[in-house]
């Protein structure tokens, strides 16, 4: 239900701005803001998310865990969405997911509400970090290399 309610309140929020910002600046200045903030905000995030890629990068090459950098680059991701989405309040939004201090908040918020298991490797065997090991036996077969198609697809 409250999906439906923000789709609804979002292009309403949205037609009456455009109508009061229209009505006091007029259609070809607001027209240009709206255009201005697609392409600042296709700017900043592209450089955003490079410097996300390289943490994330940064994390793998290191053996930490990678969850906020990737946490960071889905909210950029999605800050990209709502910058390109004409609108007042979607590029407000979009605007505030590129500071960096208001993703920590966000960031913060989803995990009082996000339950995470984690597994790790001990002695070769991966078990859960709360300790419930599933043990499992398994084969490795050598067969030759299949030369003709994967069978996967129709020709």
């Amino acid at each position: 239900m409250w999906l439906f309610l923000l789709f609804l309140a979002v292009p309403l929020i949205e037609i009456a701005l455009f109508i009061q910002v229209g009505g006091w600046i007029g259609l070809w200045p607001t027209l240009g803001i709206v255009v201005i903030t697609a392409i600042a905000g296709t700017m900043l995030v592209r450089s955003q998310g490079a410097q996300t890629m390289h943490r994330l990068r940064r994390s793998f090459d290191e053996l930490r865990d990678p969850t906020e950098p990737l946490a960071h680059g889905a909210m950029i991701l999605f800050s990209g969405a709502l910058l390109l989405t004409p609108g007042f309040f979607t590029d407000a939004v979009g605007f505030a997911l590129l500071v960096p201090g208001f993703r920590n908040l966000v960031l913060r918020e989803l995990k009082k509400r996000i339950e995470v298991h984690s597994v790790v490797s001990r002695n070769g065997q991966w078990q859960s970090a709360e300790d419930d090991v599933i043990d499992g036996d398994f084969t490795v077969e050598d067969r030759p290399p299949h030369s003709g198609p994967s069978g996967w697809t129709r020709h």
